[in-house]
Formats: structure tokens, C-alpha cells, sequence
């Protein structure tokens, strides 16, 4: 009898903790948390808009990226053509800190074409990310790509520019998109990007779709509030960078 009133008494604790970290959320609350609040990935600058690059040592480079070197979609090494001297420069990412490329046409126009087929995208995302004349921000990292190779500095592109106080998030471009459903030419469903690389602090991983769960208290297990409030049973990968926007703000004060 002890050992069946101790069993009892386990399973209603496991409830009870269950039910504290489950939160169950509204609607209009779900809606607001699938907003994709990250910028466009782009994968090649324009060759005929001036670029800007930023050496670790301070010197300032104007040109014309003519070519990027890339591994698993990663800059290593850009050729830049001096656009006073018209001299080509070849740079190593180890040598640059940050860079500002302007996004080709021709990929805006892809990217919006895919934006008004997905059904998805009139709630979750906003049309002028994909079209944008702003530049693009890279910066150098010390990643491992995909977690799994030796450890190389690479220039990547920040797509959280507006809220990377504490989490940063750079554009996978070798990142497939969850699968969804077609109909009439219309993607109904899906079309999720399915991972990024993100830094906290000195660490940057690679995140996947699938390693979500395992790698949110990394993310926000230093906010018991945050915690509270989205604990990780109750979230969805839909919602990172929402989450991260709100860690962020809550983290700030």
C-alpha cells in the first residue's frame, strides 16, 4: 500500500510540474509569436554596387565585390575592386571585422516572387525585407560549420541587427526550409527556414530545427522570468525570433 501511495503521489507531482511548464497561449498571442522578425539572407552581394570592408586593423576599403570565396555557403575570402584605384584586392576573412555588401537584384526579385507565393507570409513576414535597399552586415566569427568542422574565422551575415545586445543570429545560407503544401501555385503550408547560426556570449552553434529544445536553456536559461513565461514545452521553433526579440527586451529592462 506505502509503495502504491508513493507512486500516486510521484505521478500527481510529475502532473503538477508538467502543468507549471506548460503555458497555454491565445490565439492573437500565437499569431504575434510566429512574426518572422529576422532580416532577409542573401547569398551573393552585387558585383555593380559599392561595397564597404572593414579590416581588424581600422583601414576602411571602398569597391566592387567581384568575387566571394565561399565554404558551406560561408565567406572566407572576397576580391574587391577598389573603386578609386580601380586595384583588385583579395582579403582573407581573417584580416576583415565587418563588411557592408548591397544585395543583388536579381536575388531581391527571386525572394520576392517567393514571398507572395507563400500564403504564410502576408501575417508572418513583412514584404520590404526582401526587397530592401539597406546594406547587408557582415561580421567575422570563429565557427564551426555545422558544428562538425574544425573551427575557421568566416564573414557572416547578421539577420538580427535590431535586437543582438545579448543573442546574435547570422543567415545559414546552406539551410533547407520545413516541407508544406501547394495549391494553385500557392504554397499553403511550410516553408520555415529550418536553421541559423546563433552566438551567445563567446560560444556560436549552429542551430537546427531538431536541437531547439536542446539548446533553449543555453539560449534563455539565465532569465527565470523568460522562462516563466515561455518555458520550452510550450514553444515552437515558429517562434525563435520572436523569442529572442523578447529575451532580449526582458534581459534589457
Amino acid at each position: 500500500m506505502k509503495i502504491k501511495a508513493l507512486l500516486v503521489a510521484l505521478s500527481f507531482t510529475s502532473a503538477f510540474s508538467f502543468a507549471q511548464e506548460k503555458v497555454k497561449y491565445t490565439k492573437e498571442q500565437i499569431k504575434n509569436m510566429e512574426q518572422y522578425l529576422f532580416n532577409e539572407g542573401f547569398s551573393a552581394p552585387s558585383s555593380k554596387k559599392v561595397s564597404t570592408v572593414i579590416l581588424k586593423d581600422g583601414t576602411i576599403h571602398k569597391g566592387f565585390c567581384e568575387e566571394t570565396d565561399m565554404k558551406k555557403g560561408q565567406i572566407y575570402q572576397i576580391v574587391l575592386k577598389d573603386s578609386a584605384t580601380r586595384k583588385q584586392l583579395k582579403l582573407d576573412a581573417e584580416n576583415v571585422r565587418e563588411m557592408y555588401l548591397m544585395p543583388r537584384n536579381f536575388e531581391k526579385g527571386l525572394k520576392a516572387m517567393k514571398f507572395v507565393s507563400n500564403v504564410n507570409n502576408i501575417n508572418r513576414k513583412k514584404m520590404n525585407k526582401s526587397v530592401s535597399e539597406e546594406r547587408i552586415h557582415f561580421i567575422n566569427q570563429t565557427v564551426s560549420l555545422k558544428n562538425k568542422k574544425d573551427e575557421k574565422e568566416f564573414l557572416m551575415q547578421l539577420i538580427n541587427p535590431e535586437f543582438n545586445d545579448i543573442i546574435s543570429v547570422y543567415h545559414d545560407p546552406r539551410a533547407k526550409e520545413t516541407g508544406g503544401m501547394s495549391f494553385g501555385g500557392m504554397q499553403v503550408s511550410g516553408g520555415l527556414t529550418k536553421s541559423f547560426y546563433v552566438k551567445k556570449g563567446d560560444k556560436v552553434i549552429w542551430l537546427h530545427k531538431d536541437d531547439f529544445q536542446d539548446n533553449y536553456d543555453f539560449l534563455f536559461g539565465d532569465n527565470a522570468e523568460f522562462m516563466k513565461m515561455y518555458p520550452k514545452k510550450s514553444v515552437e521553433w515558429d517562434y525563435l525570433s520572436f523569442l529572442i526579440r523578447e529575451y532580449t527586451e526582458m534581459s534589457n529592462g
